[in-house]
């Protein structure tokens, strides 16, 4: 190889060792600084629905404070369509956001496989050339009238560039795979947001009663203060039509409210749970349930955890279990809740008596644990204690009302303060280690609000 040649492809190669970086890093800068400008753009946006939203959550603690009146009641369904319309806002805006991420992920990954690509090309040309080099022969080089320094020079400087490019091609391998964690990691919360924003339309459907319920009080009313009160006092007169109001619940039949509010005073007898939080709570989870709809316990199920567990639990009491209702598969989580309280087969063997053989008692250190075997225990019986069951059965609304009331009252529900109850209801969603989360609190805040609506029924009932 000629001198001249070789000095031409080892200025080549320096050129793109250095430049190639500098390229790569100008491309993804600008994709960062487009990305980092939207993210901005969002999240100041979202600051300022999260003000709104607190400023309604005032007025609406504010009102709740005051007397009944028709302004008061009026101002409280105000408040109550505006936050949650705030809300759902909010989680489109979350779910932009990620969305806007996961795009930048995409470019940079694009931008990365763009650079291996280019520096892979270089390194198989460099390639080409050193064996060239390696074929032209030192006697060769020296009749050519060259320093035999330079030749080794030379060869020194393409090992070098070599080296270095085959660093370059590994290190940006492996931010390219970074990213592509990341990538699935940010697809993964947009699933949730996506989730939660589908579980929200429940609030929707709330907000649509509660605005018609609004529009009649004004109706009937014509906004007069003496008109209302003739209103909450004719509705305080229909404790008939609420005792056979029937009261929905998931994995079971529907009962009339009478029957639920007396399975609730059982539980309150039993665990010092109120009554309408109780119902609030069973209600929630039925229409989680029926959102999510209805799963298969060989599929939705933990495998090893809750499968063998369901198995026992169905042929102790002579069911089947490919035909027994079970929830699908949610965004948090394995599925598999049973009946009207919802609890997964794991947890509903600690409330009903059943112990692991080995261990003797109720207790997993370890998934092999969850096999088994187990047995039922009358005497570790929570549920049947107080209901009269034995084995206690989870699609049986008396059993899941009491397995409810326990698990509430183990979270402190049975102080009976709103801060306490919330706090069970969110523990209850999914587990105490995400009660403060905040993209989970609706849940909480829509509990509290179906239990003061029960609350206002049993109010009545109480008083006929």
């Amino acid at each position: 190889m000629r001198k001249t040649e070789l000095f031409s492809f080892v200025f080549w190669a320096i050129f793109v060792a250095v430049s190639l970086p500098f390229f790569f890093n100008v491309s993804l800068a600008q994709t960062e600084g487009d990305v980092a400008n939207r993210r901005a753009q969002l999240e100041n946006d979202l600051k300022l629905l999260e003000s709104e939203i607190d400023a309604q959550r005032k007025i609406l603690v504010d009102k709740q404070k005051e007397s009944v009146s028709l302004e008061r009641d009026i101002a409280i369904l105000d408040a109550k369509i505006k936050e949650a319309d705030l809300s759902i806002k909010v989680r489109n805006l979350s779910i932009n956001k990620l969305s806007s991420e996961i795009n930048n992920k995409e470019k940079t990954i694009e931008i990365l496989s763009e650079k291996i690509d280019r520096e892979k090309e270089s390194l198989a040309q460099l390639l080409r050339k050193t064996r060239e080099l390696d074929e032209s022969s030192v006697i060769e080089f020296m009749l050519s009238g060259e320093k035999i320094s330079q030749f080794f020079s030379d060869t020194e400087a393409f090992v070098s560039i070599n080296s270095a490019l085959q660093n370059s091609v590994e290190i940006v391998s492996q931010n390219k795979d970074e990213t592509a964690l990341e990538k699935k990691s940010l697809e993964s919360k947009k699933e949730e947001e996506m989730s939660l924003r589908k579980i929200q339309e429940l609030q929707r459907k709330r907000i649509a009663q509660d605005k018609i319920e609004r529009n009649n009080i004004l109706k009937i009313t014509r906004g007069k203060e003496q008109e209302y009160q003739k209103v909450l006092s004719a509705r305080e007169k229909s404790a008939a039509a609420i005792r056979s109001e029937l009261f929905v619940l998931q994995g079971s039949k529907a009962i009339s409210f009478e029957k639920a509010y007396e399975y609730a005073l059982l539980v309150e007898e039993k665990t010092g749970i109120r009554p309408a939080f109780l119902l609030g709570i069973i209600t929630e989870e039925t229409n989680l349930g029926e959102n999510l709809g209805s799963g298969n316990w060989r599929v939705d199920m933990h495998p090893t955890r809750d499968q063998p567990l369901f198995a026992k639990i169905t042929a102790d009491l002579g069911f089947n279990p490919d035909t027994m209702p079970i929830s699908k598969k949610a965004w948090y989580g394995w599925g598999g809740a049973m009946g009207p309280a919802q609890f997964i087969p794991s947890t509903w063997i600690c409330f009903a008596g059943y112990i692991n053989t080995t261990t003797g008692k109720c207790s997993k250190n370890s998934d092999s644990s969850w096999q088994g075997p187990w047995e039922y225990n009358v005497k570790s019986d929570r549920i049947g204690k107080r209901t009269g069951s034995s084995p206690p059965n989870p699609w049986e609304p008396k059993d899941a009302f009491m397995a409810a009331g326990l698990l509430l009252m183990d979270n402190g529900a049975d102080k009976k303060t709103y801060q306490m109850e919330f706090r069970a209801a969110m523990c209850y969603l999914a587990g105490c280690s995400n009660a403060k989360k905040a993209s989970l609190q609706f849940y909480g805040r829509d509990v509290m609000d179906i239990a003061a609506k029960y609350q206002t029924q049993i109010d009545i009932l109480q008083r006929s």
